[in-house]
Formats: C-alpha cells, structure tokens, sequence
C-alpha cells in the first residue's frame, strides 16, 4: 500500500510577513505558528505576486503571473480552463475540499447569464468541492450561526461593527457583539475539525482559509483589546502626507491616508490620528492572534489523529497590509508590506527543521509545490517552482535572484478615484515591480516615470529613479522586467509541438 500523503493548506488573508519576520514579530503574540517554524521551513523572503485578495488567490493557486491568467481585479474573471491546484489534484485522485474562499470571478462563457456563479466574485476556483462557504460577502452558513446561538441583527454588515459595554457611543476598539467561540474565524475552524475526523484512512487534500485579519477591523474580547495600542511601534511613514505624496504621480494622485476609514465599519468619518491608528494596529493584530490560536486547534487535530507526520501542511497568506505604512491602508500599493508574506511549510520526512530561508520565494511557488510533493505532474501553465529541492536541503543553482509582482489598481466599467486623477484607461491601470538585492523597480502601463527604491540607502522612503547616477540601474532592471515577461509569456501550449507522430511536448523545469 502506498504511503499516505494528506495536504493541509492554510492561507490567512493579509497577514502581514513581520508579524512572524521583522519589525512587528516582537509585539506580536503568534505562538502555534512559532511553534510551527521550529517544526517546519521558513522561507523569509516570499512575495505575493498580485493584489488584491482574487488575483493574488487566483496566482497562487495556478501558479501563474497575473500577466497570463490576467484575472486582475476582483471581479475579473479566470478561464474556466486554467489548470489549478484543484484541477490537478483532482487528476492525482484527490477531492479538492474548500473551507472558505478562493475570490475566484467565473467565466462568463461557461454559465448562463442568470447563473449565481456571475454574481458574485468570490465564488470558488473550479474544481473545488466547497464543504464551508466562508466569504466575506456572504458567510451564509456563519450567519446562520450566529441567529441560532440567538445573536440579532437586521443587516449583515452589522456583525462587523463594535458595541460599547454599556450601550453607548462605540470606540475603534470596542468588542464584536458575539463572543470569541462564535467569531468567523472560530466558527470556520470548528467546521474543519467537525467535517476532517472521518478523512483519516485516505489522502487528502483540504484548503483552509481565513479571512481574518482581513478588515473590516473588528475583534471579539479578548482579541480586541490584548495589546495596547501605546506600546506598539508607529507605523514606518515619511514627515508627511504631503511629502509621500510628491514621491511620484502614482503616489500623490490620491491621499492615502483616506484609505483608513475602509479599515471599519460604523465610523464614517474615522480620522487618520496617530490613537486611530495604532488602535487599528493593536485591533489588527489581534485577530492575527485569534487565527493563530485556532491554527493551533488544526495542529493539534492532526497531532491527536497520527496524521501529523503524512501531512504536508503549508501556512502562507494571499498578500500582505500597508497597516498604516506611508500613511496607507490595504494593499493597492507598491510597497513591500503589501507584497511581503509568510511562508511556513512542513513536509514528514524534513530534515532541516526551523531552517530560515534566504532565497527569495513567490507565491506562485507553492502549488507546484504540493504537486510535486505528491508525484503528480506540473502543467508547463505553472510559473511558479517547486519548493521542494530547498526544502530537502539543497537550492538549486538556477534559483531565481529577483521577485515580480503586479497590480492593477484600475476598473474596468466606471473609472475610479485614481484613474481620473491620473487620466488612465483600465488596460493603462496597472504597474510591474521588480526586486533584486538591492533595488525596488516599479513600471508603469500608462505614461508615468518609473518608481527606483534603493533598499541599501533610504529603504522605500526616496524615489531615486531621477537621480542621475541611479540612470544605469533603471535601465539594466527595466531590461530585466521585459526579459522576464518575455521569458514568462503563457506556456500552456507554447511547449507543444505537432508531429506527424502526433504532439510532442517538453517540459518547462526540470
């Protein structure tokens, strides 16, 4: 009998990579998933390669740049053909369980215009067998929940606003109104554990993702008062609003401190204060905290059932948070904290336990990953590689020496805020970055100037690229940026080859 070989994939939405890596790491109460690198690889320079929360899902799971699958926005849709994850899981034998959400826009040529599936953008990835719809729009089974454990509430957006203890005027950091056992975060874990218990006698492969600390920011207690909010670190910002905005047009088209009253729900006019925000942060990370509790619970799950050790479990999220980082919020950004994510995995068999790695790691990486891991085959589609000659000890000398990544920061119907400021079309909406040792290039689709961050000089707080004696940088990474998208252009079938022997194919990596 063949050696059982489970998957357990766990992707928290807009982790930031410090809250386990860096500046935040230390005021940041994450122990289960400490305890989880000392048992498994750390890969300490992961990117994601698009934002927002869709296209990054959809990258991740097809292992595909943005630039070919070109689901792009939420909203956007994926080819209803693309390989996946899922899909080839699915070949491999496996039954594909969601417990969450993918964000994953259908191909309007594959349903009727009437079908539920185009009418919402967070319907899952074809492929996937959905056990718990948990999406931050809809959460029907959550709110089911919640009105049976007796919570009342006329709209569904109510459920993320704090109440105050004694009935009145709420603060940021007031409590939800359920308890912490009923939070989304609890209630989608409890579902895993309550549907996994019977799956021990076969593989198989289960996608577990948590939309907390996703805003809206909102916490049940203890979570939404465990850190003071006077203790934690300011966030890593210019003089002022004003100078982040005269880095560069893409930068001072819009304010970015505005985006922090997208963060809650039921304070309109929320001001961008240094008490607002470091409120927000202490909020924020306690939800982190409340994820990593209950990823404690998976563990142990797998721990008491003697699946721990033939289970490959990999911890990562979809992108990262601004959290108030140059006066913004969210992730449309170009700056690092937006990209920059957590990457934890853990296979049976590791040898290097709590290794750190250097090199550097995308997000596209980790569905080949899991493939190769099961034997099953890469599709040439797949950008990404596979992680698992590192994780066995030995980088491959060709291992890539820059990240990319990319954003389209337009809409495709009604233009947005910042495609009026800066006059651009949807397709001119968007921008590339490309990180090596030393530099942040960032390329613009439209006619802007690119963007040049020298992390060995002021990090991300100068843009150089005018700067004379930065002219031979920009070009040799321009020239890098185009090399890379040459070499990376869509090769689901470029490989083929068709013979009078029929189709010849080779493979992509070797």
């Amino acid at each position: 009998m063949a050696k059982q070989r489970n998957v357990l994939f766990i992707t928290i939405d807009q982790l930031r990579a410090d809250c386990l890596i860096g500046g935040l790491a230390e005021h940041v109460d994450l122990p289960n998933m400490r305890a989880f690198m000392a048992e498994g690889v750390t890969f300490e320079r992961n990117f994601s390669v698009a934002n927002p929360c869709g296209p990054s899902r959809a990258s991740m799971l097809t292992g595909q740049y943005a630039m070919n699958h070109r689901s792009v926005r939420n909203g956007t849709p994926l080819r209803y053909d693309t390989p996946s994850i899922a899909s080839e899981m699915r070949k491999a034998g496996y039954l594909p369980m969601l417990f969450g959400y993918t964000d994953t826009s259908q191909d309007p040529r594959a349903f009727d215009s009437n079908d539920p599936a185009l009418k919402s953008y967070e319907y899952p990835m074809p492929g996937f067998h959905e056990v718990t719809e948990m999406r931050l729009e809809a959460s029907f089974p959550w709110r089911s929940h919640l009105k049976k454990a007796g919570y009342e509430f006329e709209d569904y957006w109510d459920v993320y606003k704090p109440v105050a203890p004694n009935g009145g005027a709420p603060k940021l950091n007031d409590s939800a109104f359920y308890a912490a056992e009923d939070s989304d975060t609890a209630f989608l874990t409890d579902s895993f554990l309550d549907n996994m218990g019977a799956y021990s006698d076969q593989n198989w492969f289960a996608h577990l993702t948590y939309i907390r600390p996703h805003p809206p920011l909102v916490a049940p207690s203890p979570y939404n008062d465990m850190y003071d909010p006077a203790k934690l670190p300011l966030p890593i910002r210019d003089e002022s609003v004003a100078h982040e905005m005269a880095k560069h047009p893409f930068l001072g088209a819009i304010d970015p401190a505005l985006a922090i009253a997208g963060t809650v729900v039921g304070f309109d006019n929320v001001a961008p204060t240094d008490e607002n925000i470091q409120s927000l942060r202490s909020i924020y990370i306690g939800l982190a905290t409340e994820v990593d509790h209950h990823i404690g619970r998976v563990i142990q799950f797998l721990k008491d059932t003697d699946q721990y050790d033939t289970t490959l479990v990999v911890i990562t999220a979809d992108h990262g948070e601004l959290l108030g980082d140059h006066f913004g919020w969210g992730k449309m950004s170009v700056y690092d904290a937006a990209f920059r994510t957590p990457l934890m995995i853990r296979m049976p068999g590791l040898t290097n336990a709590g290794a750190r790695i250097d090199a550097i790691t995308e997000s596209i990486d980790v569905t080949p990953t899991i493939l190769d891991w099961i034997g099953a085959d890469i599709p040439n589609s797949m950008d990404g590689r596979s992680l698992m000659p590192i994780l066995q000890g030995a980088t491959p000398d060709d291992w890539r020496s820059y990240s990319f990544s990319e954003l389209d920061f337009g809409n495709s119907s009604e233009p947005n805020a910042r495609q009026r400021a800066l006059g651009t079309t949807a397709s001119e909406s968007c921008f590339s970055i490309l990180r090596d040792e030393r530099f942040n290039l960032v390329e613009f689709a439209t006619d802007l100037p690119p963007l040049l961050f020298d992390r060995q000089r002021n990090w991300e707080s100068e843009n150089v690229a005018e700067k004379p004696e930065y002219a031979q940088h920009v070009t040799r990474l321009t020239r890098q940026m185009l090399r890379h998208r040459m070499r990376n252009a869509d090769h689901t079938l470029s490989l083929f080859e068709i013979t009078t022997d029929g189709p010849k194919m080779a493979k992509r990596f070797t």
